[in-house]
């Protein structure tokens, strides 16, 4: 199967490293003209030549910050200003952030909030008007397995993901008669910068590391960020027309509930 996205408009935030440059690339290579959002223009930049480089496709780099209502409404803007319209949105911003429940301060309560769930909240909002009067769009959250089944110590992240997946159920309803498709993906174990960042800091090898963590899943090894794209582009594509409401686990089998 050949999945293609010809001709449609994305916007992927979190997209300078990791699953979100991941997604942007296979978008890219589909086909699609795509718009990357992060906080760092340098970073960001780096990305949009790269992909470019990779697919031969158009990349627009928007550097914001998502975690605020202005900062999502400016990048919305500088999108929809460069592309002329946004048919698929991936809320991919935030890394994990877990912490013995008593020792997470209203303040890292906050801001998980409003990077991980109200980013969301506000971009589908903005989206959903056009994408409802089109009668065509694609919205894909990117949570993580802890949204599922939340572990102990998993706070703030577990919460702030499920409530993501109450979102994606809610608005998968709302945009279904206007074939406007909501689903999320859930992360599992996957190779992303902020595990070599850890891998850097313990004094460890990162290929070390992936090993280790590999270990005790069913697969028996974590997952790539292309792997997770591949899952990513399947929705977007038009080969994922009859899939709304869904929750995937993208974890090698990692998660204990389907």
């Amino acid at each position: 199967m050949e999945l293609t996205m010809t001709g449609r408009k994305a916007l992927v935030t979190g997209g300078s490293l990791g699953i979100g440059r991941a997604i942007a690339q296979a978008f890219s290579g589909a086909g699609a003209e795509v718009a990357i959002v992060a906080r760092r223009p340098d970073v960001l930049n780096e990305a949009k030549a790269a992909i470019e480089a990779a697919t031969g496709g158009r990349v627009v780099a928007v550097p914001g910050d998502v975690s605020t209502a202005e900062g999502c409404q400016a990048v919305w803007d500088a999108a929809v200003g460069a592309l002329g319209r946004i048919d698929v949105l991936v809320n991919n911003a935030g890394s994990s952030h877990r912490a013995p429940f008593v020792t997470v301060t209203d303040a890292e309560w906050q801001a998980d909030l409003d990077l991980k769930l109200f980013a969301a909240i506000r971009l589908c909002r903005l989206a959903f008007p056009g994408m409802t009067e089109r009668r065509w769009g694609r919205i894909i959250n990117v949570l993580n397995t802890g949204a599922k089944a939340p572990p102990a110590g998993g706070a703030p992240t577990a919460v702030t993901r499920a409530a993501g997946m109450a979102l994606t159920k809610v608005l998968a309803g709302e945009g279904a008669p206007h074939n406007v498709l909501v689903n999320s993906l859930h992360v599992g174990r996957i190779e992303s910068d902020q595990w070599v960042r850890r891998a850097e800091k313990a004094g460890k090898d990162v290929r070390a590391l992936y090993d280790e963590m590999g270990k005790d899943l069913p697969m028996g090894r974590i997952g790539t960020a292309e792997e997770f794209a591949a899952a990513a582009c399947f929705l977007a594509s038009d080969a994922g027309s009859y899939i709304c409401g869904a929750a995937i686990n993208v974890d090698g089998g990692l998660s204990p509930v389907v």
